[in-house]
Protein backbone atom coordinates (compact mmCIF):
# COMPACT_ATOMS: atom_id res chain seq x y z
CA UNK A 1 0.00 0.00 0.00
CA UNK A 2 1.28 3.16 -0.85
CA UNK A 3 1.91 6.11 1.74
CA UNK A 4 -0.91 7.92 0.99
CA UNK A 5 -3.74 5.53 0.27
CA UNK A 6 -5.38 7.13 -3.40
CA UNK A 7 -8.80 7.56 -1.75
CA UNK A 8 -7.02 9.45 1.47
CA UNK A 9 -5.20 11.65 -1.46
CA UNK A 10 -8.62 12.32 -3.13
CA UNK A 11 -10.44 12.96 0.21
CA UNK A 12 -8.10 15.50 1.23
CA UNK A 13 -7.99 17.13 -1.98
CA UNK A 14 -11.87 17.95 -1.67
CA UNK A 15 -11.51 19.05 1.73
CA UNK A 16 -8.62 21.40 1.45
CA UNK A 17 -10.48 23.15 -1.90
CA UNK A 18 -12.72 25.84 -1.83
CA UNK A 19 -15.96 26.05 -0.97
CA UNK A 20 -17.92 27.20 -4.15
CA UNK A 21 -21.29 27.99 -4.74
CA UNK A 22 -23.96 25.63 -2.95
CA UNK A 23 -24.10 22.09 -2.14
CA UNK A 24 -26.19 19.52 -4.39
CA UNK A 25 -28.75 17.61 -2.04
CA UNK A 26 -31.36 17.31 -4.04
CA UNK A 27 -32.63 18.64 -7.55
CA UNK A 28 -34.79 21.39 -6.35
CA UNK A 29 -33.45 24.27 -6.44
CA UNK A 30 -35.85 26.06 -3.71
CA UNK A 31 -35.15 23.00 -1.50
CA UNK A 32 -31.47 22.62 -2.18
CA UNK A 33 -31.18 26.47 -1.27
CA UNK A 34 -32.93 25.84 2.44
CA UNK A 35 -31.13 23.13 2.88
CA UNK A 36 -27.55 24.89 1.96
CA UNK A 37 -28.89 28.34 4.47
CA UNK A 38 -26.83 27.71 7.59
CA UNK A 39 -27.02 31.28 8.01
CA UNK A 40 -30.96 31.65 8.73
CA UNK A 41 -32.40 27.93 8.44
CA UNK A 42 -29.47 25.81 10.14
CA UNK A 43 -32.39 23.36 11.03
CA UNK A 44 -33.15 22.45 7.85
CA UNK A 45 -29.91 20.53 7.40
CA UNK A 46 -30.22 18.46 10.82
CA UNK A 47 -33.68 17.62 9.91
CA UNK A 48 -32.61 16.84 6.37
CA UNK A 49 -30.09 14.47 8.68
CA UNK A 50 -31.94 13.17 10.44
CA UNK A 51 -35.14 11.99 8.04
CA UNK A 52 -32.34 10.29 5.87
CA UNK A 53 -33.02 6.64 6.56
CA UNK A 54 -34.37 3.99 4.69
CA UNK A 55 -35.70 5.98 1.42
CA UNK A 56 -33.39 7.42 -0.85
CA UNK A 57 -31.72 10.10 0.06
CA UNK A 58 -33.17 13.00 -2.60
CA UNK A 59 -36.21 11.86 -1.18
CA UNK A 60 -35.08 12.26 2.32
CA UNK A 61 -33.60 15.50 1.75
CA UNK A 62 -36.73 16.97 0.02
CA UNK A 63 -38.97 16.71 3.44
CA UNK A 64 -37.67 19.89 5.11
CA UNK A 65 -39.11 21.94 1.75
CA UNK A 66 -42.44 20.31 1.62
CA UNK A 67 -42.78 20.89 5.48
CA UNK A 68 -42.07 24.44 4.65
CA UNK A 69 -44.45 24.71 1.78
CA UNK A 70 -47.19 23.23 3.84
CA UNK A 71 -46.32 25.15 6.58
CA UNK A 72 -45.67 28.55 5.06
CA UNK A 73 -42.78 29.25 6.93
CA UNK A 74 -39.90 27.43 7.95
CA UNK A 75 -38.91 29.61 11.65
CA UNK A 76 -38.30 27.42 14.18
CA UNK A 77 -40.87 29.95 15.67
CA UNK A 78 -43.65 28.24 13.67
CA UNK A 79 -42.25 24.97 13.59
CA UNK A 80 -41.76 24.62 17.84
CA UNK A 81 -45.88 25.33 17.85
CA UNK A 82 -46.58 22.17 16.10
CA UNK A 83 -47.59 19.35 17.86
CA UNK A 84 -46.32 15.86 17.15
CA UNK A 85 -49.93 15.02 16.32
CA UNK A 86 -49.04 17.67 13.64
CA UNK A 87 -46.28 16.42 11.93
CA UNK A 88 -47.42 12.62 12.05
CA UNK A 89 -50.98 13.60 10.43
CA UNK A 90 -48.38 15.71 7.88
CA UNK A 91 -45.98 12.52 7.37
CA UNK A 92 -48.93 10.40 6.86
CA UNK A 93 -51.15 12.98 4.47
CA UNK A 94 -48.26 13.72 2.00
CA UNK A 95 -46.23 9.78 2.56
CA UNK A 96 -43.36 12.14 3.21
CA UNK A 97 -41.33 8.85 4.13
CA UNK A 98 -41.19 5.22 3.98
CA UNK A 99 -42.21 4.76 7.72
CA UNK A 100 -44.74 8.08 8.00
CA UNK A 101 -45.54 7.63 11.57
CA UNK A 102 -42.64 7.37 13.03
CA UNK A 103 -40.76 9.52 10.60
CA UNK A 104 -43.02 12.34 12.26
CA UNK A 105 -42.29 11.64 15.67
CA UNK A 106 -38.04 11.55 14.41
CA UNK A 107 -38.83 15.50 13.00
CA UNK A 108 -41.04 16.60 15.84
CA UNK A 109 -38.37 15.02 18.50
CA UNK A 110 -35.61 17.10 16.28
CA UNK A 111 -37.81 20.29 16.23
CA UNK A 112 -38.47 20.32 20.06
CA UNK A 113 -34.62 19.59 20.58
CA UNK A 114 -33.21 22.68 18.60
CA UNK A 115 -36.40 24.50 20.42
CA UNK A 116 -35.24 23.59 23.83
CA UNK A 117 -31.79 22.66 24.07
CA UNK A 118 -29.91 25.00 21.20
CA UNK A 119 -32.19 27.69 22.08
CA UNK A 120 -34.09 27.78 18.06
CA UNK A 121 -30.79 27.83 16.63
CA UNK A 122 -29.30 24.68 15.00
CA UNK A 123 -25.96 26.02 14.69
CA UNK A 124 -25.50 25.93 18.51
CA UNK A 125 -24.49 22.30 17.72
CA UNK A 126 -21.19 23.06 15.84
CA UNK A 127 -20.68 26.93 16.14
CA UNK A 128 -18.09 27.03 19.19
CA UNK A 129 -15.29 25.33 17.01
CA UNK A 130 -15.64 22.11 18.99
CA UNK A 131 -14.25 18.57 18.52
CA UNK A 132 -15.48 16.22 16.21
CA UNK A 133 -16.35 13.80 19.30
CA UNK A 134 -18.32 16.64 20.82
CA UNK A 135 -20.36 17.25 17.32
CA UNK A 136 -20.82 13.48 16.79
CA UNK A 137 -21.83 12.69 20.50
CA UNK A 138 -24.72 15.91 19.82
CA UNK A 139 -26.31 14.40 16.88
CA UNK A 140 -26.47 11.13 18.52
CA UNK A 141 -28.20 13.06 21.18
CA UNK A 142 -31.30 13.89 18.80
CA UNK A 143 -34.00 10.62 18.84
CA UNK A 144 -33.47 8.19 16.19
CA UNK A 145 -30.34 9.05 14.88
CA UNK A 146 -27.66 6.50 15.28
CA UNK A 147 -24.12 6.63 14.59
CA UNK A 148 -24.22 6.14 10.52
CA UNK A 149 -26.27 9.36 10.43
CA UNK A 150 -24.42 11.66 12.89
CA UNK A 151 -20.89 10.67 11.46
CA UNK A 152 -22.54 11.68 7.75
CA UNK A 153 -23.82 15.22 8.93
CA UNK A 154 -20.43 15.91 10.91
CA UNK A 155 -18.47 14.91 7.97
CA UNK A 156 -20.80 16.75 5.40
CA UNK A 157 -20.41 19.79 7.96
CA UNK A 158 -16.48 19.69 7.90
CA UNK A 159 -15.69 18.42 4.27
CA UNK A 160 -18.84 20.25 2.29
CA UNK A 161 -19.74 23.52 4.42
CA UNK A 162 -16.29 24.19 5.82
CA UNK A 163 -17.07 24.12 9.49
CA UNK A 164 -14.24 24.03 11.55
CA UNK A 165 -13.32 21.42 14.59
CA UNK A 166 -10.63 21.05 16.80
CA UNK A 167 -9.94 18.05 15.45
CA UNK A 168 -11.31 15.28 13.18
CA UNK A 169 -10.40 11.73 14.18
CA UNK A 170 -13.61 11.09 15.77
CA UNK A 171 -15.44 11.10 12.34
CA UNK A 172 -15.99 8.11 10.87
CA UNK A 173 -16.93 6.51 7.09
CA UNK A 174 -20.65 5.81 7.18
CA UNK A 175 -20.57 2.10 6.16
CA UNK A 176 -23.61 2.05 3.24
CA UNK A 177 -24.01 -0.36 0.45
CA UNK A 178 -21.60 1.70 -1.91
CA UNK A 179 -19.09 2.12 0.62
CA UNK A 180 -18.50 -1.19 1.40
CA UNK A 181 -18.94 -2.62 -2.39
CA UNK A 182 -16.21 -0.46 -3.36
CA UNK A 183 -13.87 -1.39 -0.27
CA UNK A 184 -14.43 -4.64 -1.25
CA UNK A 185 -13.55 -4.27 -4.77
CA UNK A 186 -10.50 -1.98 -4.15
CA UNK A 187 -8.92 -5.04 -1.68
CA UNK A 188 -9.19 -3.02 1.55
CA UNK A 189 -11.75 -5.28 3.30
CA UNK A 190 -13.29 -8.82 2.88
CA UNK A 191 -16.55 -9.35 1.09
CA UNK A 192 -18.34 -10.00 4.74
CA UNK A 193 -16.57 -7.36 6.46
CA UNK A 194 -18.98 -5.78 9.50
CA UNK A 195 -19.21 -2.45 9.85
CA UNK A 196 -16.62 -2.40 12.74
CA UNK A 197 -14.06 -3.55 9.97
CA UNK A 198 -15.00 -0.88 7.25
CA UNK A 199 -14.49 1.85 9.72
CA UNK A 200 -11.33 0.59 11.38
CA UNK A 201 -9.74 0.13 8.31
CA UNK A 202 -10.98 3.48 7.36
CA UNK A 203 -9.13 4.54 10.61
CA UNK A 204 -5.89 2.83 9.80
CA UNK A 205 -5.68 4.33 6.23
CA UNK A 206 -6.51 8.04 7.59
CA UNK A 207 -5.72 8.41 11.50
CA UNK A 208 -6.59 12.08 11.82
CA UNK A 209 -9.43 11.76 9.73
CA UNK A 210 -10.96 8.26 8.78
CA UNK A 211 -14.29 10.04 7.34
CA UNK A 212 -12.19 12.02 4.67
CA UNK A 213 -12.31 8.80 2.07
CA UNK A 214 -16.28 8.66 3.18
CA UNK A 215 -17.31 10.28 -0.26
CA UNK A 216 -15.08 9.45 -2.32
CA UNK A 217 -16.50 5.73 -2.13
CA UNK A 218 -19.76 6.70 -1.92
CA UNK A 219 -19.84 8.39 -5.20
CA UNK A 220 -17.66 6.11 -7.03
CA UNK A 221 -20.39 3.20 -5.70
CA UNK A 222 -22.61 5.70 -7.39
CA UNK A 223 -21.30 6.38 -10.55
CA UNK A 224 -18.71 3.96 -11.34
CA UNK A 225 -18.62 0.96 -9.21
CA UNK A 226 -22.35 0.18 -9.01
CA UNK A 227 -23.57 -3.11 -8.07
CA UNK A 228 -23.69 -4.35 -11.27
CA UNK A 229 -21.06 -4.01 -14.16
CA UNK A 230 -18.19 -1.82 -12.83
CA UNK A 231 -17.47 0.67 -15.31
CA UNK A 232 -13.68 0.19 -14.36
CA UNK A 233 -12.66 2.50 -17.74
CA UNK A 234 -14.16 5.39 -16.06
CA UNK A 235 -13.05 5.11 -12.77
CA UNK A 236 -11.26 7.46 -11.06
CA UNK A 237 -9.22 5.05 -8.79
CA UNK A 238 -8.40 2.35 -11.15
CA UNK A 239 -4.58 2.44 -11.42
CA UNK A 240 -5.37 1.61 -7.09
CA UNK A 241 -7.82 -1.12 -7.59
CA UNK A 242 -7.39 -4.75 -8.42
CA UNK A 243 -10.39 -5.64 -10.17
CA UNK A 244 -9.63 -2.83 -12.57
CA UNK A 245 -5.86 -3.85 -13.28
Amino acid sequence: MSKQHILVKLGWERYDAPKEGQIHFVEDVEANALLNDLKSFPHAFVLACCMDRQMKAEAAWMIPYKICQILGDFSMKTLATKTKSDYVKAFRKYKMHRFTDNMGIVFYEAVQRIHQEYADDASNIWNDKPSSASVVYRFLEFYGVGIKIATMATNILARDFKIHFSDYYSIDVSPDVHVRRVMYRMGLVDKDASNDKIIYKARELSPDFPGVIDFSLWLLGRTTCKAGKADCENCMVKKACPRCK
